[in-house]
């Protein structure tokens, strides 16, 4: 089954990898396209509205994650008419979600112009009307949920994410080459928004079509007991305080900088964070690969094996947060000149503090994976509330004193000293039943040797200067064979090394057989 689980992952990881990067790349040139064709306060317009949406999906209660969580025994037993009943109330959820959405955000139209600062109103582009511009965003996500989004649960519980990814690729194709003519040819953002309203309907057909035909003896029908709908309401209820808490800190970092700075600042901020995101999604596959061979994992599998197979996974995605860390912290300012412009751009305290946001959201990512895998969603209800209040607090006082600074300066503060020390005691309390200290060590240890392999790398990038492509290219192989070597020297004699380094060889010896 261990093996099973490594080459479900693998896949899944691999064919991730390749959607994620082509789902940066190309939404990274329309970007482009839009700042450079039709001016940067589209961009401001559109980060708005993601976050105003990502606020409204808290509709979707977390039911994905419990719909998918509750699958992985069934399918261990191969109960078909269990997982049948699971895809039928899954269907009548999804269905009551969109409707909510589609109310809840019509309620919410008459107030979209008083989420941009005052002083900004005249920033918000002349051939365009923020309402149309919302409802379209609107429809896209209610569509999302409407058509056929239960199907989706069936790949990922089953570990088939590859799937999902394979078709994604071609759908997003037409998505990114009609809105590249539209923002060229057109100039209209209303098209741009229609083209992406189309390609939410084609994806969600498709990846449905492929559901049925790899699983067609699933279908939505039959009937749960009523104790097993108790238990996963139960566990949707404990699932919504995350969502919520999830969604607070994602979103309002956006609604307040266009509240109280405007539609350029919050442009530019959106084009840092554009870029951050982008490497947070490329490690994110990691997360969602492993999670249902995790809970498979948490399962079938003993207590000390498990503890053991969480602090290698920590190891692995510290070591490549770490690369990362020291990538972002060198290149960040040279590339956002390259691409946005001087004037575009901020100065080094801002690519230091998305650094250290970006450690952070790591390694708070681990822990949140291992929480989902194994349902820990009751005993930690109360804690995304904690850490989204405390951000949004500080995030209205710090951004009125250090502007965009205070909102990164607020999430790390409310993730770092209150997130995750709830989330530790939770996931230890519940899964290990023993002492954390160990693992919190570690993970202190794995901070303080990526501070010191950043600021190595970034006095050895200090002597290439410039913001062309080849500083770029200069900085990033330094960065990538310093840090390595740096890593190397300290990890070396960890026992996570060793065993980190035989799944390593395990999954490079597979691609080299299947491949010869």
């Amino acid at each position: 089954m261990d093996e099973g689980r490594v080459t479900n992952a693998t896949r899944n990881i691999f064919f991730g990898m390749i959607l994620k990067v082509y789902q940066i790349l190309l939404p990274f040139f329309m970007r482009t396209a839009i700042m450079y064709f039709m001016g940067i306060k589209y961009l401001g317009l559109n980060g708005l509205f993601s976050s105003i949406l990502l606020v409204l999906n808290m509709a979707e209660l977390g039911v994905g994650s419990a719909m998918v969580y509750s699958m992985y025994e069934p399918i261990i037993r191969q109960d078909k008419q269990e997982i049948c009943a699971l895809l039928k109330l899954y269907r009548k959820y999804y269905r009551i979600i969109g409707g909510i959405i589609a109310v809840v955000g019509t309620i919410v139209l008459p107030f979209v112009p008083h989420l941009i600062a005052k002083n900004a109103v005249d920033e918000v582009p002349s051939d365009v009307n923020v309402y149309i511009i919302y409802l379209l965003n609107l429809a896209c996500t209610v569509v999302s949920y409407w058509l056929f989004a239960y199907r989706g649960s069936l790949l990922t519980a089953h570990q088939r994410d590859d799937i999902t990814s394979k078709v994604s690729l071609i759908t997003n194709t037409f998505q990114y080459v009609g809105q590249f003519l539209v923002v060229i040819v057109f100039k209209s953002y209303y098209l741009y928004l229609i083209v992406s309203f189309l390609t939410q309907v084609l994806t969600n057909i498709v990846v449905a079509y492929f559901s049925m035909k790899k699983y067609p003896e699933y279908k939505p029908e039959g009937e749960l007991s009523p104790d097993t709908v108790k238990s996963i309401n139960q566990r949707i209820k404990d699932l919504f305080t995350s969502r919520l808490g999830m969604v607070m800190v994602m979103s309002m970092d956006s609604i307040v900088i266009s509240i109280f700075m405007g539609l350029t600042p919050l442009a530019i901020y959106n084009n840092y964070y554009y870029i951050v995101k982008s490497v947070i999604t490329l490690l994110q596959v990691i997360y969602v690969s492993c999670t249902a061979g995790i809970g498979n994992s948490i399962i079938l599998e003993s207590e000390e094996k498990n503890y053991n197979d969480m602090k290698k996974f920590t190891f692995i995605v510290a070591w490549l947060v770490g690369i990362c860390c020291c990538c972002l912290l060198c290149l960040l300012h040279p590339f956002m000149i390259l691409w946005a412009g001087g004037e575009n751009t901020l100065g080094i305290l801002i690519d230091i503090c998305f650094t250290v946001y970006f450690f952070v959201d790591q390694m708070n990512l681990v822990l949140h994976t291992y929480k989902n895998a194994a349902g820990i969603w009751h005993e930690d209800r109360f804690r995304p509330l904690a850490t989204s209040f405390t951000n949004l607090i500080l995030n209205i006082i710090l951004v009125q004193f250090f502007g965009i600074y205070g909102v990164l300066i607020a999430s790390v503060v409310s993730v770092s000293c209150v997130g995750m020390p709830w989330i530790l005691h939770n996931i230890f309390k519940t899964m290990f039943k023993r002492s954390k200290k160990e693992y919190v060590l570690r993970l202190f240890l794995y901070a303080f040797i990526t501070i010191i392999a950043c600021t190595i790398c970034y006095f050895a990038c200090s002597f290439v200067t410039g913001a062309g492509i080849g500083t770029i290219v200069i900085r990033l192989l330094i960065c990538a064979v310093l840090s390595n070597i740096i890593f190397l020297l300290f990890y070396s004699r960890l026992k996570e090394f060793g065993e980190a380094k035989d799944i390593v060889n395990r999954i490079v010896n597979r691609f080299v057989k299947k491949s010869a």
